[in-house]
């Protein structure tokens, strides 16, 4: 039989991930994409995580530090879900904070799509995108300030560090059933 080589060439697309979820995000960071990835698929389920019948006071001071340890190691992801929750709950309220923030971005927007035609230059000095988001962050700071972002961001680290540490220290952590449930048998052959 005689051998036939064929040469084979082309280009093969390889998608990153077959698996559909219900909301995506667009990152160019490879890093941070699979962070967030790690963090959506880590979280526990909703209904353990308040599930009422867990909830009790701590006898005393360790038995505090056991169940705030414990919990922000199981629920680290829920407690994520939580800030970005009450993050966006202070951005909803505060249409002046929204306006200052749409001001912001709308700038960043503007400076890069004039500079994929042409660099901005003023009284023959051209600057540098480096420069522009740089000017554009310094004229935003009054902005900012005005709006009230310096209480907004006070705001949501307060009252996520109130909401964490009040599930952390009241919730009973669930104890794992795998470690509980292995139990050894005597064997015993042909006797």
């Amino acid at each position: 039989m005689a051998e036939v080589e064929e040469e084979i060439s082309g280009d093969i697309v390889v998608p990153l991930s077959d698996e559909k979820t219900g909301m995506s995000i667009t990152l160019s960071n490879a890093g941070a994409r699979e962070w967030i990835q790690k963090k959506r698929a880590s979280v526990r389920p909703w209904t353990e995580f308040l599930k009422t019948s867990q909830f009790s006071r701590p006898k005393g001071v360790k038995e505090v530090t056991t169940r705030v340890v414990a919990n922000i190691e199981t629920y680290q992801s829920n407690y994520l879900f939580v800030f970005v929750g009450l993050l966006v709950y202070c951005l909803i309220t505060s249409p002046l904070l929204i306006v200052a923030l749409v001001v912001l971005f709308g700038a960043c927007y503007w400076i890069r799509v004039k500079n994929e035609s042409k660099k901005l230059s003023l009284l023959g000095y051209e600057f540098t995108l480096f420069q522009q988001y740089g000017a554009v962050a310094l004229l935003s700071f009054p902005l900012f300030f005005v709006a009230g972002a310096t209480s907004a961001v006070f705001w949501v680290i307060g009252a996520s560090f109130f909401f964490i540490m009040l599930h952390a220290v009241m919730f009973e952590p669930i104890a794992e059933q795998d470690d509980e449930e292995i139990t050894m048998e005597e064997v015993s052959f042909g006797q």
